[in-house]
């Protein structure tokens, strides 16, 4: 299973959940956004691959960028479309990797966060992507990629993960640590009444280091201008040179 058949069969109606709820996933992006300074100051024109329910779409609006906000999975537009209001965010359904042909300019800003990089096919897919978006971008516009380092395999019990619970939901997770790849086992537990049901589903990722995107970046032509390791979470803020 890919993972957009993964997030229509069994994450994408509890995305928020596991956010900690919707206004939870706004606020973390309003503070990232703020602690790395990312305000428009040419174009204003945004680009978020794999905008999911709009945690960084919204966010970036509200700072004054117009935002085309990309992504496969119809529930998570549907949500991102509930919450916009009158915000300038233009909602695409489609591949990320087609987004050159959503976008009229260049842009200042690009976004690709919360493990989407990871969940391209290939790392050739990666290379693609990142091209593209130098040039996409304008002039010293910036690229701002977050992914989950699983590069180090885990082993034993280190790879069962307790994602998410409250009284009515469960979300567990183990890895699957593959040459290239990681197969990712979502198990949700839901109590409807007294009743409780069980869902489950697999999909692939990719396990690329820091030092690997980083050198990808830097061939596209882009400057590193921040690489930040927090508990495993990548960030890796480029610049076009």
């Amino acid at each position: 299973m890919n993972s957009k058949q993964h997030y229509e069969n069994l994450l994408a109606p509890i995305y928020s959940w596991m956010a900690g709820g919707f206004e939870a996933g706004l606020a973390k992006n309003t503070r990232f956004f703020n602690e790395h300074g990312l305000t428009p100051t040419k174009s204003g024109q945004a680009l978020d691959l794999g905008a999911g329910c709009g945690f960084q779409s919204i966010p970036l609006a509200m700072r004054g960028y117009s935002v085309t906000a990309i992504d496969t999975d119809r529930c998570l537009l549907e949500e991102l479309k509930e919450h916009s209001n009158s915000l300038p965010i233009r909602i695409v359904e489609d591949d990320l990797r087609h987004f050159r042909g959503h976008i009229a300019a260049h842009v200042e800003l690009a976004v690709c966060m919360v493990d989407t990089l990871l969940h391209l096919e290939s790392p050739a897919d990666v290379q693609h992507l990142f091209t593209d978006v130098h040039r996409a971008l304008e002039e010293g516009g910036r690229f701002v990629v977050t992914f989950r380092d699983l590069s180090k395999a885990s082993t034993g019990l280190d790879r069962f993960i307790p994602v998410r619970s409250d009284d009515d939901m469960i979300l567990t997770c183990f890895l699957d640590y593959e040459s290239d790849t990681v197969m990712i086992h979502d198990l949700v537990y839901r109590r409807r009444e007294c009743e409780w049901s069980f869902s489950r589903s697999c999909y692939r990722k990719l396990r690329l280091s820091p030092d690997w995107i980083t050198d990808q970046l830097v061939d596209s032509g882009f400057t590193i201008e921040i690489l930040e390791n927090d508990r495993g979470m990548i960030t890796v803020i480029a610049r076009k040179n």
